[in-house]
């Protein structure tokens, strides 16, 4: 495997009028999954082409490493990635497709075996890649990028086509590779899918970096302490007993109050102490959804061609 992160800095590209990369600036480190994020537009693809060497930034470095794709000896020993699940022959054999890939890295038939195995598609191996559903290639892709047991992993959309079984698995396999000591890189939309597995977040809005932290720093930033739903029959009288102990309690319709201050067992501890009777107290945080939204806002007003 080996130890290997990526450093992108400071990338600009322009496809003629239009600005891809507006000096995109990240680091995805080992050990953790780095979930990559934006709306369309946002230059999310463009830099993953850029790191992998497969298109060129008019300024800054894309280093996996320390070194640029392109002087990686045997560079699926080093990176694996994901881009594009369709990107494969139809009538190929599935496990055809890897040994070819494989041979062309030196790597040996037990290592096809393996991934087959670890991506659940050890049998359906002697199947025809055209005949498979989309979350079946994604499968296919995530072994080939497994294929060469790299240090770095990039993953474009790899939730894409997947039913919850999938989602589930995908999530532990992701946060396995990173205890492993792995930099892994998930470029995605499906931001339910990424809570689950990211431990950091970076946020890609017209080009460039908007937020670069860790998703529980985020998620704590966008919860602003988070508030409570509160269902009384005496809202008035709750009310005032909250507000009394340092809350704020705003109607939110016939006996509902959300209330904000206050954690939920506080609430529940202070309208017990009061005589104040209640039949609900939720407690509500924000989800990885509302990060994404509250951070891209104002960058989803741009709609240019290329992601």
């Amino acid at each position: 495997m080996g130890e290997a992160g990526v450093a992108v800095r400071g990338l600009r590209k322009r496809y003629g009028p239009t600005v891809a990369l507006d000096g995109m600036d990240f680091t995805v480190v080992p050990g953790r999954v780095t979930g990559f994020v934006g709306p369309n537009g946002a230059g999310k693809s463009t830099t993953m082409r850029v790191v992998l060497g497969l298109a060129a930034a008019d300024e800054g470095t894309a280093l996996i490493g320390g070194r640029p794709y392109r002087a990686l000896r045997r560079p699926m020993t080093r990176v694996g990635a994901l881009l594009d699940a369709a990107a494969l022959q139809p009538g190929r054999l599935a496990r055809n497709h890897l040994l070819w890939l494989a041979r062309s890295q030196g790597i040996g038939a037990r290592r096809v075996d393996e991934v087959l195995g670890q991506v659940g598609l050890a049998a359906v191996a002697g199947r025809r890649a055209g005949g498979f559903s989309l979350g079946m290639r994604q499968r296919l892709g995530i072994a080939s990028a497994l294929l060469g047991d790299p240090g770095v992993l990039m993953m474009d959309e790899p939730f894409n086509g997947m039913d919850p079984e999938g989602i589930v698995w995908l999530r532990g396999l992701l946060r396995g590779l990173a205890a492993e000591g792995r930099a892994v890189l998930i470029s995605t939309h499906l931001m339910g899918e990424l809570q689950g597995a990211a431990d950091h977040l970076v946020v890609a809005g017209r080009g460039r970096v908007v937020a670069d932290a860790a998703v529980a720093e985020l998620l704590a930033a966008a919860s602003d302490g988070g508030h409570v739903t509160l269902r009384t029959p005496r809202p008035d009288l709750a009310a005032g007993v909250l507000t009394a102990a340092g809350g704020t309690a705003t109607p939110g319709g016939a006996g509902v109050l959300r209330v904000a201050g206050l954690a939920a067992r506080e609430v529940v501890a202070r309208l017990t102490d009061a005589g104040v009777a209640f039949t609900e107290v939720t407690a509500h945080r924000a989800t990885l959804e509302d990060v994404y939204l509250r951070l891209t806002r104002a960058e989803a007003e741009f709609t240019g061609e290329r992601s």
